[in-house]
């Protein structure tokens, strides 16, 4: 059974930094596709940031380009959060999927439980 487990939440103040990490186990084929995803209270989850698991192509929300950066290592997904934004307080979610990549909910199979993020002053 594929597990992922996140960790790395915690809080910070407006444009400070946090880095997320996730471990993927379980899986006999690596993924095809690593992705985190948040939600906010209230809010439907959205996808943040993918990476392809083999060419290592990346995908980010528009809200995140420029400030947060997705990489992988062996069964390790990381995000990188920088200039980090009271809108982007949320619980965080690695997810994996082995159907396409990019940070659209739907191609992704397996969810860890979330690590949370509070941005505020």
């Amino acid at each position: 059974q594929v597990q992922l487990v996140e960790s790395g939440g915690g809080s910070v103040q407006p444009g400070g930094s946090l880095r997320l990490s996730c471990v993927v186990s379980g899986y006999s084929v690596i993924p095809y596709c690593m992705g985190w995803f948040r939600q906010a209270p209230g809010k439907e989850r959205e996808g943040v940031a993918a990476i392809h698991g083999r060419s290592g192509s990346t995908y980010y929300a528009d809200s995140v380009k420029g400030r947060f950066v997705i990489s992988n290592s062996k069964n390790t997904v990381y995000l990188q959060m920088n200039s980090l934004k009271p809108e982007d307080t949320a619980a965080y979610y690695c997810a994996a999927g082995w159907r396409g990549c990019g940070v659209t909910r739907g191609l992704f199979d397996y969810w860890g439980q979330g690590t949370q993020v509070i941005v505020s002053a």
